[in-house]
């Protein structure tokens, strides 16, 4: 099992909306790089949501529930898609300060590739995350 991060804007779906569905396709994914990502994402594979835009902050922990297909909102047939099912909510969502903060978390691509959607997390990044939410 790997761990990753995911991003989403608040304003477009956010963390409690998506606790209510239960379920979410992650669409419109439009970067070579982060489909790559997506590629590498298995069923069982646990992610950290963080939100963007002015939150710029982890609010909790999913898991891949499908991996990898064709991203149904893509008409040019080379995106895809994942889907994810809400795991918990962090008891304290994590900041982005607080990520750039932490000297083992400062080469993590939320801060290297702070426009990358999708990204892996090492078993170090992950549990040093966890920790700060708990």
């Amino acid at each position: 099992m790997r761990h990753w991060l995911a991003k989403t804007e608040p304003t477009e779906y956010d963390w409690s909306t998506f606790i209510r569905e239960r379920r979410a396709q992650w669409t419109g994914i439009r970067n070579a790089q982060a489909r790559n990502v997506l590629k590498d994402m298995k069923t069982g594979d646990i992610v950290l949501i963080y939100h963007t835009g002015t939150e710029r902050r982890v609010m909790g922990i999913a898991k891949v529930a499908k991996q990898a297909y064709q991203d149904p909102t893509d008409t040019e047939g080379k995106w895809l898609a994942i889907d994810l099912i809400p795991v918990t909510t962090l008891k304290h969502p994590i900041s982005l300060e607080t990520i750039k903060a932490h000297t083992k978390l400062q080469n993590i691509a939320l801060v290297r590739q702070p426009r990358l959607s999708v990204s892996p997390l090492t078993e170090d990044e992950y549990s040093i995350l966890i920790r700060l939410g708990a």
